[in-house]
This record gives C-alpha cells, structure tokens and sequence, in this order.
C-alpha cells in the first residue's frame, strides 16, 4: 500500500487557514483597517463595492513599507511584532499573527502599493490564490493602499454562503464603527458604491461617540472615568432614557480592541438595576485599559473573545465604575417647582386663608386624623361602607378560598371543536380589567384574553397574507415625511423597503440616511409614521440575532409586536368587541407569534371547585 499522507499545497493550506480569519468581507475590512492603525496612520479611507464582494480597499497615510517587507507581508505567521513566545503576552497592536494578508490573498484577488516617505518610489504587488502575478516599482503617495476584489473567487461554495449585500453592508458598518469609536484621534471615512457613507475627523471620544450614533445622544451621556493601580475604565454610559430593547450600541474596549463579553456586559447591566426595565439594555461605550500581561487576547481567530487573568477583579471595577458615574452626575429625575399658571388662579391659592376657613379645617375629621401620631394610614370608613365587613377576622371568614391560587385553568388546544367551545357570547357585554385583559362570557364559562398578545397574532396573521399575496393598500400622504437614520438604520431600512411597499409602506431613498415617507398603511395614524418605523427598526434588530427566521419573518414579527394594542390602554365596548371577533378568525388563535397565550379559559366544573359547590 502506498502512503496516503501528505503535505497540503501552500494555496490550499492558506485557504482553509482563511476560513477561519475571513468569513465575510467584514472580517477583511476589520484586518485591513487595522494594519492601518498599527502604521501609525492618521487618516484611513475606507472604499466598498457591492457589499465588499466586488471590492473592499483601505487607503492610509501611515508608514507604509519597502520592496521585501511588501512582498513578505503576505506569507503565512509572517510578522513585525513577534519575536519570541513571551511577545504574545506584551501585545499593544492590533494585528500581530501574520495571518490577515495572508488569508486575505488565499480567497480574493489583492492589489498593493505602499510607500515608506523617505523613498521616491513605492512598491505595487499583485497576487492572485497566495501567488505573486507582479511586483514593480510605483508611483504613489506614501501609505498604503491594498484592494481586495472579487472575495472567494476561488471558493464558490463560500460565496454562496454570503448573505445579500444590504446584510453583508450591516456587518461592514458594525466592524467600521468598533474600529472608529477606539480610535477618535484618527480621521476615517467609508465609501460605499460611490456614497460617502461616514466622514469622520479626529475628535473628542463623546462627540466621536455622537457622531457614529446620533446627535440625539449628545446630551444624554455619562462620563465614566475610574483610575487604579490595577487598571484604567473610562468612557461613556447612556442616560437610563437611552436604555432600548436591543443591545445594538453597547462596546467594550480592551487596551482598544473590541471585545464581546456576557460577563462584563452583566457588569453594566447591574449596574443599571431598578433604573431601567428589565428587557432594555443600556446603551455604553467603556474603556478598558490595563497591562497586557493580565489578559490573553490569543483565545479566538478574530480576536474578539479574550481571556482575564483575573475576571471577578474586572467584573467588580466595571461594575464600581457605572455606579458611581450615574450617582455621580444625579441620573434620577428631578422635580420641576414652576407652578403651572392655571393653579396658581386656584381659589385655595389666589383667595386669603381667613380664621374662619382655618377652623373649618381643622374640625373636620379628615385633619384629625392626619394630625394624630401615627395615624396618618388610617382612613375611618363611612357608615354605608361595604368595606368594613371585608376586615379579617381570626375565623378567617370572607377569606377566598386556598385552592384558587393552584386553579387548574387551561388554554386548550386549538382545534375545530374549540370554536364551538369557545364561542363568547354576543348578548353579554365584553369588559375590560386593569386595562389590560379583556372578560368574555362563552357558551360553557368565560374566557380570560390578553388584549396585547391577541392583537399581535390578528396583526401577524395580517401581515403574512399580506407577504403572500393579500397586499395591504397604500394611503398615499398629503404631505410626505423625511426619516433621517443612522448608517447601519439606513442600510437596514433600505434592504426592507421592497417588503414594507407589500404591508402598506411607500418610503423612498431621499439622500444620504434619509428616506421620505410618501405612504402609509389606512389604520396608520397621521403623525406616527417616523416614530413606528423606527421602533420597528428597533425591534428587527431585537430578532437579529434568531438563525431560524427570514427576514420577511422578523419583520412581520415587528411589525405586529409594535403596532399591537399594548396592555394598560383602555378599550371601547366596540374595540373589544372586533378584538375577539378578529382573534377567533385566526388561523391560531391560541397563542401570539412568539408563543405566549392570547387567552385562558375558566369552564364551569373549574368554577364550582373554587367554591367547593
């Protein structure tokens, strides 16, 4: 038998070596852009085409470098930065394995001219699958400027695994503004298929921070800064009216590289406890900064999860730091002791307060009460109260009775027979408690139903016609509104539109971050569009994250979790009554599109063993 080990060919090695580093044009954008910044670049323009697929080019003014070490860059753990094994541990540049070039060049077709300033003439490099097709003299600015085209070319099983170029531009933009919020002393720009996406001057790390997520922060961020022996943590926190339902605007910085932490993130969040609800995320830009020899940035290809000496010691500062900011710059609201003009005209304002008023006052029984020591809880009830036969007694009489708490309600299946069964009553008025469940009597009891979950599965449902065929007529406005986004709201925006025209949306491309609205869904309030979609936007990106559905399924799921009827709104009889009518025309009424009940129901065996009858 011959032998069947063997050595991989350098091409094939590269490839799969890349597999690992590059997975998407975001990933050589984030290696390219930081070889920039370790040449001490000061302006770095970044130049997309179709998503990075076609092109991704990043242009720099920094050192740039000679004949030999531009040809050596793209050979494989070739490195400036590394000498020893100890080095690893001593890492303050962003790039440092040798391995971005060198992945780059084994899946794209990468072009290369850079100058060191000192010299007259730079280097051009030209290589295709890991080989060198040319390498000559050039003229050109002192920098670096490398181009990488036609992104796995020679992979076409990768390339199909690409995503469509508005998703791939979203990962292009997360990975730009990582980079540009640790370096605000830097200029950046992005280009995308000829647009000037971002324009960035070297700045301050707040306005920096306002610029990449929007001058509506500019007034509500926190200043953290906490210096130890130990370590460093500075940077910005948002006001707790910041906080949203996605984690989209929340960094971490270590030493400057981006990182993601669950653990850190916890940090922050407990630091936040009882300030915002529990399902928001706050937004944060934090800072930290401590001796390279305490952390392993060496655990992940991408360098983005890295490994604390100690992570108690960071959890406990990160977490000190957030707290003593919000106490620090008093996030609590504060009152406002302008009186309002119309109490002021009030008669117990505007009017002298006489003895004889002062003694009808004190007289009464209410001002008794409120004077006595301790008594200030104690409200007597009339002789006509009801109230005063619900007081406990030690027989424990007009107690409700122990099983009602473990009551064995069901939502049942939905099937045919559960329309008969669950038929409410039409000669019975629906009402309405805590303004937010809804009461209906059926043919074998009533029914409990949660007025926001039911209207998320009539408006899902809606929705889904809709896509499928069913489209929702457009109300075409009087006077069309501008929506101005940010970059990645505007690229996403942009991919939903063909999808938004089908559910009653005509929104337009209006320059730079800006769409018009020249129409709307007929049950869409005047004045909401820009509010709606934006909180539609909002709670897209809560769904980003779930693998398991389209983009047409996160949308109609945020459509419908954000124009539903929210608990807490009082209803007409009417809009009670269309409610239910609409929920049980559902396919599945049963449950809301994320799975929560839209109902339970109580029969009358369930009610006679309440009460033991």
């Amino acid at each position: 038998m011959p032998d069947i080990v063997q050595l991989l060919p350098d091409n094939i090695a590269n490839q799969i070596a890349a597999g690992e580093v590059i997975q998407r044009p975001a990933s050589a954008v984030k290696e390219l852009m930081e070889n920039a910044i370790d040449a001490s670049a000061s302006d770095i323009k970044l130049v997309i085409q179709d998503a990075g697929k076609s092109l991704v080019q990043v242009i720099d003014n920094g050192k740039g470098m000679g004949e030999t070490d531009a040809r050596m860059a793209f050979e494989r753990h070739a490195t400036s930065k590394i000498r020893n094994i100890e080095d690893l541990f001593l890492i303050r540049t962003m790039g440092f394995r040798g391995e971005a070039l060198a992945s780059i060049a084994a899946v794209a077709q990468v072009e290369m001219k850079t100058r060191k300033a000192e010299n007259e003439t730079g280097s051009f490099i030209e290589i295709e699958n890991s080989k060198v097709v040319r390498q000559e003299p050039v003229a050109c600015a002192p920098g670096t400027s490398i181009a990488m085209k036609n992104l796995f070319f020679n992979v076409p099983a990768r390339r199909n695994f690409l995503k469509s170029n508005a998703a791939e531009m979203r990962h292009i933009v997360d990975e730009f503004i990582r980079i540009v919020l640790a370096f605000p002393s830097i200029s950046f720009s992005l280009v995308s298929n000829g647009q000037e996406l971002f324009h960035l001057e070297k700045n301050s790390l707040k306005q920096r921070i306002v610029q990449v997520l929007g001058t509506q922060f500019n007034a509500r961020l926190v200043s953290v800064q906490e210096q130890t022996d130990y370590l460093t943590i500075y940077g910005f926190v948002g006001k707790p009216d910041t906080a949203k339902k996605t984690r989209g605007d929340q960094y971490f910085f270590v030493n400057n590289r981006f990182i993601r932490s669950a653990y850190l993130n916890h940090a922050v969040m407990s630091a936040y406890q009882d300030m915002i609800p529990s399902d928001s995320y706050p937004l944060y830009a934090l800072f930290i900064d401590l001796d390279p020899s305490h952390v392993d940035i060496n655990v992940h290809p991408t360098k983005q999860e890295i490994k604390f000496e100690d992570e108690r010691i960071i959890y406990a500062f990160v977490q000190a730091a957030v707290k003593h900011a919000l106490a620090q710059f008093s996030i609590t609201p504060s009152l406002d002791f302008d009186l309002d003009p119309d109490i002021q005209r009030l008669d117990a304002v505007a009017k002298p307060f006489t003895e004889q008023r002062k003694s009808e006052i004190t007289s009464s029984g209410l001002y008794q009460t409120f004077t006595q020591k301790n008594q200030a809880h104690l409200v007597e009830p009339s002789q006509d109260s009801d109230l005063r036969h619900w007081k406990k007694d030690n027989t424990g009489e007009n107690e409700l009775p122990s099983g009602i708490s473990n009551m064995p309600v069901n939502r049942i299946p939905w099937d045919e027979s559960s329309a008969e069964a669950l038929a409410f009553r039409l000669d019975i008025p629906v009402i309405q408690l805590l303004n937010t469940y809804l009461v209906a009597t059926t043919n074998t009891g009533f029914m409990l139903v949660h007025q926001q979950s039911a209207h998320e599965r009539i408006l899902y449902e809606k929705y889904l016609a809709a896509l499928n065929g069913k489209r929702i007529a457009v109300q075409h406005s009087l006077f069309p509104v501008t929506i101005q986004l940010t970059a990645p709201d505007a690229i996403l925006l942009g991919e939903l539109i063909p999808d938004l025209h089908e559910l009653g949306y005509l929104i337009e491309p209006f320059g730079k971050d800006s769409f018009i609205i020249q129409g709307t869904p007929a049950d869409l309030d005047q004045g909401r569009e820009t509010a709606v979609l934006e909180a539609v936007l909002e709670q897209f990106k809560h769904y980003s994250n779930n693998k398991l559905f389209s983009v047409r399924e996160k949308l109609i799921r945020s459509m419908a979790n954000q124009r539903a009827i929210k608990a807490g709104k009082s209803l007409m009889e009417d809009e009670m009554g269309k409610l239910l009518e609409g929920l049980f025309s559902c396919e599945q009424p049963n449950m809301s599109p994320d799975g929560k009940p839209t109902y339970w129901e109580f029969n009358q065996d369930q009610l006679q063993k309440i009460f033991n009858r």
